[in-house]
């Protein structure tokens, strides 16, 4: 069961329950759960789950020093046309600090919880405009029920469906991006933080948050402190096309980093009854790489023993994965892994399918006009 493709048994892709794919192992008394009781003493044992100060000391200080150099260039370049180059350097510097915001949103960074909520708010709303109270509930959401149809809000984006029965849900101009969602897909990327931004401010604007007061004074004094820098330095033409493009590359980079996770990978619904481990590794896909992966991912690609193990500080999960996966392939769960372009071949893939019974109507609908 244990796979380098990227992809799950077609049995347990179909749809499968439990039952049917034999993953789930349950002893005469029906306990459940000592599968991962075990792995989690061994990962326990590893220390892999302890705080890494000195890692994320280096890490923040790393980012923060990145920021500052390319806020120098930002200022000394001033009303140039370069500055499409910084927006776009801009962009990359701005996902790693969101990803430092995941992981104080894991409790990685600190052991108290007050700190890493701290952090959080200040990667969250502060530096990148994203809610952290709006994105912390949805992610944990994902996080509880991966690829659950009705429980992960990741599987409910208007513009795209992952199931055949999904698709057939959507109406007006977002049938037409479904019906070509694996065309549309890497485009609609470019959107991304755009929509993250106006989602973040009307969350805030709804109170739907837990302190939103803080964040709305954090949010808005990273708006209002991102628009005069812009229109200070440059001309509104190059202001406004240096927005455009900085945010782009913020959305394309965290798009491209976060679709490999799960998107081809099964689609549960209710009828699935897997335990903890097995619903969180059969849901997930790691990507292959080296520490430069890692650096570019920040950690994400081992998004199996990351669901595993939310907590464990991004720098351990390297490790950690040998041990999750000798221990699946010693339990015959499937483990799913690959390069990251063959990924994203398997996403397109996905989403190709999963618009089909779209481009069929179409298509019927033609020949019965003709």
């Amino acid at each position: 069961m244990f796979s380098q493709s990227g992809q799950t048994p077609s049995r347990l892709r179909s749809g499968a329950t439990r039952k049917e794919t034999g993953l789930l192992t349950v002893d005469a008394a029906g306990k459940r759960g000592s599968d991962f009781a075990e792995l989690s003493r061994t990962i326990k044992q590893a220390g892999l789950l302890d705080r890494r100060p000195h890692y994320y000391t280096f890490r923040v200080v790393g980012n923060a020093l990145v920021l500052a150099l390319s806020a120098t260039a930002f200022v000394l370049v001033g009303d140039s046309w370069w500055q499409l180059a910084i927006a776009g350097l801009l962009g990359v510097v701005f996902t790693q600090h969101a990803f430092l915001g995941h992981d104080s949103g894991h409790r990685q960074i600190f052991r108290s919880k007050r700190a890493n909520e701290v952090a959080g708010l200040l990667y969250g709303n502060l530096f990148s405009g994203i809610s952290y109270g709006w994105w912390i509930s949805k992610h944990n959401r994902h996080h509880a029920n991966p690829n659950h149809i009705d429980d992960d809000p990741d599987v409910d984006i208007s513009v795209l469906a992952f199931t055949s029965e999904q698709s057939l849900t959507k109406k007006g101009i977002f049938r037409f991006i479904t019906k070509h969602q694996a065309i549309f897909f890497f485009p609609l990327l470019l959107l991304e933080g755009f929509s993250l931004h106006v989602i973040s401010v009307n969350a805030i604007l709804r109170r739907k948050i837990k302190g939103w007061g803080v964040e709305a004074a954090l949010l808005s004094v990273h708006i209002v402190g991102y628009l005069a820098a812009v229109f200070l330095v440059m001309s509104p033409l190059k202001g406004v096309l240096f927005i455009l493009v900085h945010q782009a590359a913020f959305g394309l980079y965290m798009g491209v980093s976060f679709a490999p996770n799960h998107k081809g990978m099964p689609v549960l619904t209710d009828e699935h009854e897997f335990d903890f481990l097995r619903k969180q590794v059969l849901t997930s896909r790691n990507v292959n790489g080296n520490w430069f992966t890692d650096l570019a991912l920040g950690g994400l690609n081992y998004q199996i023993e990351h669901h595993l193990f939310p907590s464990m500080p991004s720098v351990s999960l390297r490790r950690a994965q040998v041990l999750v996966r000798e221990f699946c392939e010693q339990h015959s769960i499937s483990y799913a892994q690959c390069g990251l372009f063959r990924s994203y071949g398997y996403v397109l893939q996905h989403l190709h399918e999963a618009g089909a019974p779209l481009r069929g109507a179409a298509k019927l609908a033609r020949a019965t006009s003709s």
